[in-house]
């Protein structure tokens, strides 16, 4: 433990001799080592993010989309309304509680000299328990405007904003929608981005009235997506057999050539999940490159400092020095520099996620950077084997010096 201790002493007295060319090394380290943990960390907290958002919208929520996602179905056919009433009957799929079935398109939205162009949503009533939507002021499509086919919006407040400059108060207005006119009954509550795009800037209506003069198909049956609740978390896996039973009926299609698909909540989050783990490996393995570069420059100058130190290896292995002080002493300082680079990088590295969480946070899309102790222990020690694997030719080099010709070395 002496040994180490002096080790130490002289390592910190060698490398404060050349102060700008050990302050040029550790920045190599401190860079790589700050760049992990900003990456993982933000890949971390995009991971949560999504998770989040994913979350917020129901465990018992599922979705039916047209289509086999896992391999193609020839003569498939679309979803429709008339399937969105059969799994509404209790008596056909009483895991089932709720059905909104809805269809969607593009259209430019005017008011006066504003007008943006946002995703119009025909929905039903019953889309508003099913997506837990709310409604800050004004009230949420009814039945009776369904039947009437009326010329009514629910806007999210990000389109409030860019066509009335703010974001209360726009119950009784008039927009244009394609150019038809449409009353403001509605002004939906703020819940960010999801799997399914922005609900802030969404315009919804009724879904007859989508159909009929907004978003026109060759089937006016036609419906994008069916979301259905279950009645519970519990009894998702059930109402999954009852939806997929129904739709094969009507359907008329074989076991494992489904023309539609099932998602879950669970499903979503296993593969949003997959994605974005991917995307933080990818991410902490560009930054691991960086701290690699760190490495091969504490060789580099391990290397320099070896060789302006020749002589003064040969006069203390000629003093009774042996080969392990003069390899501890090298490997001591190459530890040392990264030691330190590590420590400095760490909360640099914290403070880069700082920053891009506020300037996420400021922009609309709330990202919290996750830094864990699992991280920082990885970057700390990760840097710390650095130093020494690329510090060991070079101590060893030393080491292996004879000292008759490391006295006469010029």
């Amino acid at each position: 433990m002496k040994n180490f201790g002096q080790s130490f002493i002289e390592a910190l007295q060698s490398l404060s001799a050349n102060k700008l060319r050990s302050a040029l090394t550790i920045l190599g380290i401190v860079i790589g080592v700050a760049a992990v943990i900003a990456m993982v960390s933000i890949g971390r907290g995009a991971q949560g993010s999504i998770t989040d958002s994913i979350q917020g919208i129901g465990t018992n929520l599922m979705f039916v989309f047209s289509g086999n996602m896992t391999e193609e179905v020839r003569n498939s056919k679309p979803l429709t309304l008339l399937d969105a009433n059969a799994i509404a009957d209790p008596l056909a799929a009483p895991s089932v509680v709720a059905v909104a079935p809805v269809i969607q398109g593009n259209s430019e939205i005017t008011y006066g000299r504003e007008s943006t162009n946002v995703s119009i949503m025909g929905v039903t009533p019953a889309y508003s328990s099913v997506r837990n939507e709310k409604v800050t002021e004004g009230d949420f499509i009814t039945e009776a405007q369904i039947l009437g086919s009326a010329s009514v919006a629910v806007i999210g407040p990000d389109t409030a904003d860019k066509l009335f400059g703010r974001k209360e108060g726009v119950v009784g207005e008039t927009i244009r929608i394609d150019g038809q006119p449409f009353r403001v009954i509605g002004l939906l509550a703020s819940k960010g981005g999801s799997s399914f795009g922005s609900q802030d800037t969404s315009v919804l209506v009724p879904l007859t009235t989508a159909r009929d003069r907004l978003i026109r198909r060759n089937n006016r049956e036609r419906v994008d997506i069916i979301f259905v609740q279950a009645v519970s978390a519990d009894a998702i896996p059930s109402a999954t057999e009852e939806i997929s039973q129904i739709l094969r009926t009507r359907h008329r299609t074989k076991v494992g050539l489904d023309d539609f698909t099932v998602m879950t909540q669970q499903d979503i989050l296993g593969v949003a999940g997959t994605i974005t783990g991917v995307l933080t490996i990818f991410l902490g393995g560009i930054a691991g490159i960086s701290l690699l570069v760190g490495g091969i420059g504490i060789m580099n100058i391990m290397l320099v400092s070896v060789t302006e130190r020749t002589r003064e290896i040969g006069l203390r292995k000629a003093l009774g020095a042996h080969k392990s002080d003069i390899l501890i002493q090298f490997l001591t300082e190459s530890s040392v520099l990264s030691l330190i680079g590590g420590v400095i990088g760490i909360g640099l590295g914290w403070l880069i996620g700082f920053v891009v969480g506020r300037i996420a946070a400021a922009s609309g899309t709330p990202i919290t950077p996750r830094i864990g102790v699992d991280i920082v222990l990885l970057a700390t020690l990760f840097s710390t084997a650095v130093g020494l694997f690329f510090g060991l030719y070079p101590a060893n080099r030393a080491a292996s010096l004879q000292p008759v010709e490391a006295l006469r070395y010029e």
